[in-house]
């Protein structure tokens, strides 16, 4: 009975939204709770520690970046 009052409120409330413009969307994220998130952002952030610092990827930036005047 309980689930009924629940699915009402949620329906009522989706009329609500459609009828004050709104659309809903649904939207996946990656589980930053796993295990699996947790190891792979330690593995990309080792090898961006490991990195070499010297190359020249910031010489490119800086050769296709505008700077804009004050």
């Amino acid at each position: 009975m309980r689930d009924m009052e629940v699915a009402e409120r949620v329906q009522q409330h989706r009329t609500r939204m459609r009828n004050r413009g709104f659309r809903p969307i649904q939207i996946w994220v990656p589980d930053t709770r796993s295990d699996e998130f947790a190891c792979e952002a330690a593995r990309q952030s080792a090898l961006v520690a490991a990195a070499d610092h010297t190359g020249d990827d910031q010489d490119f930036i800086d050769n296709i970046s505008v700077f804009w005047e004050e």
